[in-house]
């Protein structure tokens, strides 16, 4: 049963979960590498706001148990499957385990829709000694300038105004967050993969800004940047490789 916090959290994915699922891209193997170095062990993890799974399954190779939340059901329903992962429906700041229980607590691309101070006093309550907690976020991809410029406009000006005043955090970087953490400086990571013109607006339609216009205008406004991305794309059919700097922050409670 959904809890009252479960309900009232501002969801903008469960009505296209599955869509979430198929067109997102993938974190680095060598980013989870990285964190589950940070912590003092690879018993468990947690990735709050986990979505689909994508940061839960990266972690299940390197931790003996995940246990991966999400206040939306439709996620969690959608989420990937993998006999080390324990889904549950739960919120951020109430996230049902126990004190000092995880030795790592990750959060990817979703840190912006947390209600912060309580989800990192939850963090303190459920690390180890000497855990870590690692968030990282991703903005615009790069393919080729003149593509770049197409979808730049499309998410400044087309879809602009219809995106939560939170993301700007993204576009920060988390960097104007509090971080009360004892923070290490992180090497640089970046997501890539090799996408059609299709797969690629299909990941735009994904955007929560993309819905937002849809609902309010009742039109895709996807439709008219396909005309324009075909041109420079040429068979959409094509696979062009797609790059995505990744932003993070890491860092550990006291022993």
């Amino acid at each position: 049963m959904q809890t009252k916090d479960c309900m009232q959290f501002k969801d903008r994915f469960s009505g296209h979960a599955a869509e979430y699922a198929q067109y997102r891209p993938r974190y680095p193997a060598e980013l989870f590498e990285y964190v589950a170095a940070v912590a003092p062990d690879r018993t468990c993890a947690w990735d709050c706001a986990t979505g689909n799974g994508q940061a839960a399954s990266g972690l299940a190779n390197l931790f003996e148990c995940v246990i991966a939340t999400d206040a939306s059901e439709k996620q969690i329903a959608n989420a990937e499957r993998n006999d080390r992962i324990t889904y549950r429906v739960a919120t951020a700041k109430d996230s049902g385990l126990e004190p000092g229980s995880v030795s790592l607590v990750t959060v990817a691309q979703a840190l912006h829709w947390l209600r912060i101070e309580a989800f990192y006093n939850e963090v303190k309550r459920v690390l180890k000694p000497g855990g870590a907690l690692g968030i990282w976020c991703y903005n615009l991809f790069e393919i080729s300038p003149p593509i770049d410029a197409l979808v730049t406009r499309f998410y400044r000006e087309t879809v602009g105004p219809y995106w939560d005043p939170e993301r700007h955090l993204v576009e920060t970087g988390y960097r104007t967050l509090p971080f009360p953490f004892a923070e290490l400086e992180t090497p640089k990571f970046q997501m890539q993969a090799n996408w059609s013109l299709n797969h690629l607006l299909g990941y735009l339609r994904t955007w929560s800004a993309t819905k937002k216009f849809i609902g309010a205008n009742g039109l895709d406004p996807a439709t008219s940047l396909a005309n324009e991305l075909t041109k420079l794309w040429g068979d959409p059919t094509m696979m062009r490789k797609i790059e995505w700097p990744l932003k993070m922050r890491v860092g550990t409670v006291p022993f």
